[in-house]
């Protein structure tokens, strides 16, 4: 099983390039079910409707999200009717919508998203460990494929969930910093892992925004409005392989036979 996971949509140009470019993706490399996270695809800030139908049909069957999933307040009463967008399982349980997806793949086999959200430096949530060891207590033995994404600002702190997670899901990987890192491996029970997958978006701004005003933020601390930026857009994923001949994990789930970075630049 090969599954694609996309980096953070930033705005109008992650969104173009996921158009332009993921079908042929899906077809070079036989992919069998695409994740994205998309809670910057709308300015930069959150997500619409609009553009969670948008994304569905370039071809992405689930997207996670962050801490600016409720940026676009519309997204309220969309969540609830749409499981494929999820929020991360450790908000507020009143929130609406919900963390973990299950659905099926192209290649038929049975698969499971769970979003995570990190505590350092980022708003209050419940202890993301815990709510991993209970919303993977609700999954059936039949679900062969677990990806958990960990929108989190530390390092750390997705390192520790990735071993945390070792050999009960088949990929960890990390969103949040914009950045794509260089430590992608499996794990020795299994699981795929990489700390953040980096962003799909204008790679000539800062983590997406255009530079200018926020190199003027830095120096004068003053307020100002952030706008995406525009050149050099890229996207930037991971390619998960699974084994699906050999042994499963300790938890019955597919173990990883590789992951591998790939970064795609608009022709």
């Amino acid at each position: 099983m090969r599954v694609l996971f996309i980096g953070d949509i930033v705005g109008s140009p992650g969104r173009q390039i996921v158009r332009d470019r993921l079908a042929d993706l899906v077809e070079h490399h036989h992919i069998d079910l695409v994740i994205a996270n998309g809670e910057n695809s709308a300015s930069g800030f959150g997500i619409t409707p609009r553009i969670a139908q948008d994304l569905f049909q370039s071809g992405i069957e689930v997207l996670t999200g962050g801490n600016h999933s409720w940026d676009r307040k519309e997204i309220l009463d969309y969540i609830p009717h749409e499981p494929r967008l999820l929020r991360p399982a450790n908000f507020a349980e009143s929130n609406p919508g919900s963390g973990l997806y299950v659905g099926s793949a192209r290649n038929g086999e049975k698969f499971a998203v769970l979003n995570l959200q990190g505590r350092i430096f980022l708003p209050p949530s419940e202890d993301p460990f815990k709510k991993a060891d209970g919303e993977l207590a609700k999954l059936s033995p039949d679900v062969g494929f677990v990806l958990v994404d960990v929108h989190a600002e530390t390092t750390s702190e997705k390192i520790a969930l990735g071993w945390y997670l070792d050999g009960r899901v088949t990929a960890v990987v990390g969103t949040h910093t914009h950045v794509a890192t260089a430590d992608e491996r499996v794990l020795p029970n299994g699981t795929a892992y990489i700390t953040d997958v980096g962003m799909t978006g204008p790679h000539e701004g800062i983590i997406g925004m255009e530079r200018t005003t926020i190199i003027k933020k830095f120096i004068d601390g003053l307020p100002a409005r952030f706008e995406v930026a525009t050149g050099d857009v890229q996207m930037n994923a991971v390619l998960i392989e699974t084994d699906d001949s050999g042994p499963r994990n300790q938890a019955g789930r597919l173990r990883a036979q590789s992951i591998a970075r790939l970064r795609l630049r608009c022709d």
